[in-house]
């Protein structure tokens, strides 16, 4: 039997969790990236912040082993689309939560107008529908490389390859709608009534 594999911390949950500005910042992040749960919030935030620790001891350092890691960690972020060739290890610590959720799958699909919305980009990958390649994905966590990107697209096999299904995101019928310009409602005027003289008994 092998050995069992050792459970890693994923994420750290906030040493404050119920502060009122936090609360508000994650319902929004929430919102904006369609996340089911704060977990999956904090486990962005755990990853970057590893980065921008390893970042940290790398500046610090001034060994020999320490040039080949910081070329190593810059181009493990390159991959993912979050540095370029010109970026410096410092540039690391520059880095915000918002730049690794943009590289979520989920994201992707709504931004490349493959759904309608990004909890519906969510039920698509979880589905099944979503393939990167000839790899079908199902995490909306699935963090995109750079050369994964032109890759995003339906499978072969779902109902939704088809541009005629009713759930597909339709951009030249969004695009009418924003030139028709909005009709004015024109108020009819009612006609006056005129006062009934009461007889005289």
């Amino acid at each position: 039997m092998g050995s069992i594999k050792k459970q890693r911390k994923k994420f750290i949950p906030p040493t404050h969790p119920w502060k009122r500005l936090r609360l508000e910042e994650e319902s929004k992040i929430k919102k904006e990236y369609g996340f089911k749960t704060k977990e999956e919030i904090w486990k962005s935030e755990y990853k970057l912040k590893k980065f921008k620790r390893q970042a940290k001891k790398l500046i610090a350092a001034e060994t020999k082993q320490a040039v080949i890691e910081k070329s190593q960690l810059i181009n493990k972020l390159m991959k993912y689309g979050l540095a370029n060739e010109s970026t410096k290890i410092e540039d690391v610590l520059n880095l915000n939560s918002n730049n690794l959720m943009d590289r979520r799958l989920q994201t992707m699909v709504f931004r490349n107008n493959l759904s309608r919305s990004i909890k519906q980009a969510r039920q698509f990958i979880s589905h099944g529908h979503i393939m990167i390649g000839n790899k079908k994905i199902t995490s909306p966590s699935y963090l995109v490389l750079k050369s994964e990107e032109d890759k995003i697209a339906f499978s072969a096999l779902s109902s939704l390859a088809s541009p005629e299904h009713p759930e597909r995101f339709k951009q030249e019928a969004k695009d009418e709608l924003k030139k028709e310009p909005k009709k004015e409602k024109v108020r009819e005027e009612r006609p006056k009534r005129k006062p009934v003289k009461l007889r005289k008994r």
